[in-house]
This record gives structure tokens, C-alpha cells and sequence, in this order.
């Protein structure tokens, strides 16, 4: 395979997890959490897929993967996968972020919150959603309250989303872990399932 020809098979793959992870999204907002999981696997799956064959450092596709499988409900899969592929990586953000959610699915407090730590170093969103990882890993409900309050808020605030769906994910995948943890805020938005 030339080297163009791999680069359009990761990027089609990547292309169809968006669509996938869309028509999720769609589901997940019209309240039909069942329709949506086989969207969920399948862009679990693409997304995997994708990084297998990326060039290094497309750690977004590990963000991608293990969200869909936390929502999906079935995530310790992908969280021994990600932990393995990124057993070395210590310098990037969004890495952290993939680990930090890794650890959290696989009840890894420590190590979820050391990598919320580094995560924090990828910008103000990124900022946002580590607070609240690290909130999760701490058990610490009151700084998850506030910090899910403002990754909500900055969602609310976007013109675009990844997907094209007007749809607050991380909100919904931070409930998700939050759930078995007795730290789940069920906040009201547009951008969240009613």
C-alpha cells in the first residue's frame, strides 16, 4: 500500500467513527439509549481501527474509541487497550486524556488522576474536563459538580461539534463514570438526553 493510500484508509476510517459516533449521538439525544449502542460499538471499533493505522501521535482516535465504548457501557476492553498502546507516552495532552479515562473505566484512581494531571497542560477545555476527571478519581463531588457545571457551560458555547450534532459527549461520558461512583449530577441541557 503507498504511503498516500494508507493516509486516505486512516482518515475514511476516522471519517466513518464520526459518522458513527453522529448517529449515536442523534440517539443518545432523542432518549434512545438502546438504538444507540450499536452506533457506539461500531464507532468504538472504527476508531481503533483508524489509530492502528494513523501515523503516530493520533491519540484523539484513543479519546474517541474509549468514549464511545464508556458510553456504550462496556469499556474495560478498551481501556486495557488504550493503557497498553500508551504504556510509554508521557508527553502529550490529549494521551493523557485517553489515559486518564482508561483509568478511571478500570477503576485506576491513581493513575487517572496523575494523567488528568498532565492533561490539563492541553488548554482551556482540555483544563475543564481534567478537573472533573480528577474529581472523579479523587471521589471529591463537589469539585465534579462544578467542574461538569463548566465543561456543560463550554459546549452550550460552541458553535461547532465534532460530529455535526449539537451534543455535550464528555458531559455524558463523565455521568457515565461518575454513575457507579454515587456521584452522578443528571444536569439538565439541550445538549444532553432529557
Amino acid at each position: 500500500m503507498s504511503a498516500s493510500a494508507g493516509d486516505d484508509a486512516h482518515r475514511e476510517l476516522q471519517a466513518a467513527a464520526i459518522a458513527a459516533d453522529a448517529d449515536a449521538q442523534r440517539r443518545l439525544l432523542a432518549g434512545d439509549a438502546a438504538g444507540a449502542a450499536p452506533f457506539l460499538r461500531e464507532s468504538e471499533r472504527l476508531y481503533r481501527e483508524s489509530w492502528e493505522i494513523a501515523p503516530p501521535g493520533g491519540y484523539g482516535r484513543l479519546v474517541g474509541m474509549l468514549k464511545s465504548a464508556i458510553l456504550a457501557g462496556d469499556a474495560g476492553a478498551a481501556a486495557a487497550y488504550a493503557r497498553s498502546a500508551l504504556a510509554d507516552e508521557t508527553d502529550s495532552p490529549t494521551a493523557a486524556y485517553a489515559l486518564a479515562l482508561a483509568g478511571l473505566a478500570a477503576d485506576d484512581d491513581a493513575g487517572a488522576g496523575a494523567a488528568a494531571d498532565r492533561m490539563a497542560a492541553g488548554g482551556e477545555a482540555f483544563a475543564r474536563t481534567a478537573l472533573a476527571l480528577a474529581a472523579l478519581a479523587r471521589d471529591d463531588e463537589g469539585a465534579y459538580a462544578g467542574a461538569l457545571h463548566d465543561v456543560i457551560a463550554d459546549f452550550e458555547s460552541r458553535d461547532l461539534h465534532l460530529t455535526g450534532v449539537p451534543i455535550a459527549d464528555t458531559a455524558l461520558v463523565l455521568e457515565r463514570l461518575a454513575e457507579p461512583r454515587g456521584l452522578a449530577q443528571h444536569p439538565s441541557s439541550p445538549l444532553l438526553p432529557a
